[in-house]
């Protein structure tokens, strides 16, 4: 994948769609934003798009809509359960917040990050709206 510059009006449209959830917290990655539960990224802005963390079934899904594997080096290493999205759910915000629903369930089901893997750089807790 060649690196693009993620435009920085995507930040607003990917915090907007992310789950409303006390689990989830947002760090700046990249030039972009990231987002996490229990110490693992489910989701972040990558280019123009966003790549999600799924499960084998919804990583068909995706596929079936035009998202690529996820490989940020470009080096064909791609991360097997990460898809970058297609450019288009930028401009669907329903879309796009569906995929981070995906992400989420399915990365919280994995569990939590502790000792080393946890991320040194404190995260910034996402506000809630109730």
């Amino acid at each position: 994948m060649a690196w693009v510059k993620i435009p920085k009006e995507h930040h607003p449209l990917f915090r907007a769609a992310l789950p409303k959830d006390d689990r989830v917290d947002t760090i700046a990655m990249f030039g972009g934003v990231a987002a996490r539960v229990n110490g693992y990224m489910f989701a972040g802005l990558f280019g123009n798009s966003a790549m999600v963390r799924l499960s084998p079934e919804d990583l068909q899904k995706a596929a079936k809509i035009g998202a690529e594997p996820f490989d940020p080096m470009g080096n064909r290493k791609a991360l097997t359960d990460r898809v970058l999205l297609p450019r288009s759910v930028m401009t669907r915000p329903a879309v796009l917040r569906g995929w981070l629903a995906r992400a989420l369930e399915f990365t919280a089901t994995l569990p939590p990050v502790t000792g080393s893997r946890r991320a040194k750089k404190p995260a910034q807790k996402r506000a809630t709206k109730r």
